[in-house]
């Protein structure tokens, strides 16, 4: 919801415990639920919009103002609901064609036609060579200035600055292949080569019933 011009694409899962008139029943109501919160929040930000405008002294809540009105103007759009069988590996490749459709979709993803400069595939290509690489570990976590120091070397790429640098890695986050938490002041300096270790790490950390297995041991 925060971020520019984002497209959503609800996947619905466990479709193998469910009967089809089910299946059918639960995809509506999420789209339901999805259309009626994204007109809440429509209507709650322009709420708020309204009673900062209203208010006696509307100068001293720019700043506020300001980032509700970039909220505003975030649009999202939501595709279909997929529902699959996550052991069924046909269903699984449904999935995958699906979201390929869509993100070659022009009207949707406008820059999927873009080219793209050849050290952004350089700089990605050294990325897969230094994760593979064994000095890597294999939480895959590296320092930006280290990583950079890499990227430097002239089997890799010589007299890249480091501006079009922070530019390709934010590219290469966008796309899925690194993590890169640029915003979170703790984690600016740290690039994560191997995003499948987060995803890991959140499967052990976020779960259902977390609360109830914590306080179940004694």
């Amino acid at each position: 919801m925060r971020v520019p011009n984002s497209v959503v694409l609800p996947v619905g899962t466990h479709v193998d415990c469910c009967e089809e008139q089910e299946v059918a029943e639960k995809t509506h109501d999420i789209m339901a639920r999805i259309t009626a919160m994204l007109a809440e929040r429509k209507s709650n930000l322009a709420h708020f919009i309204d009673n900062l405008e209203g208010s006696e002294e509307p100068k001293f809540y720019m700043d506020q103002w300001e980032r509700l009105k970039e909220m505003e103007s975030c649009t999202l759009t939501i595709l279909n609901l997929v529902a699959v069988n996550c052991t069924d590996h046909c269903d699984i490749k449904k999935l995958e064609a699906t979201i390929l459709e869509h993100v070659k979709n022009e009207e949707l993803f406008p820059e999927v036609v873009r080219v793209l400069p050849p050290v952004y595939r350089q700089v990605e290509a050294a990325i897969v060579d230094i994760a593979r690489s064994e000095e890597m570990a294999d939480h895959g976590m590296m320092d930006l200035q280290y990583l950079f120091s890499k990227l430097s070397q002239p089997e890799h790429r010589a007299g890249l600055d480091r501006e079009l640098l922070q530019d390709i890695l934010r590219y290469l986050h966008r796309i899925g292949l690194i993590v890169w938490y640029e915003e979170i002041k703790q984690l600016e300096s740290t690039v994560f080569l191997q995003p499948t270790f987060l995803i890991m790490m959140f499967k052990l950390l976020v779960r259902y019933h977390l609360v109830q297995q914590l306080e179940s041991i004694s």
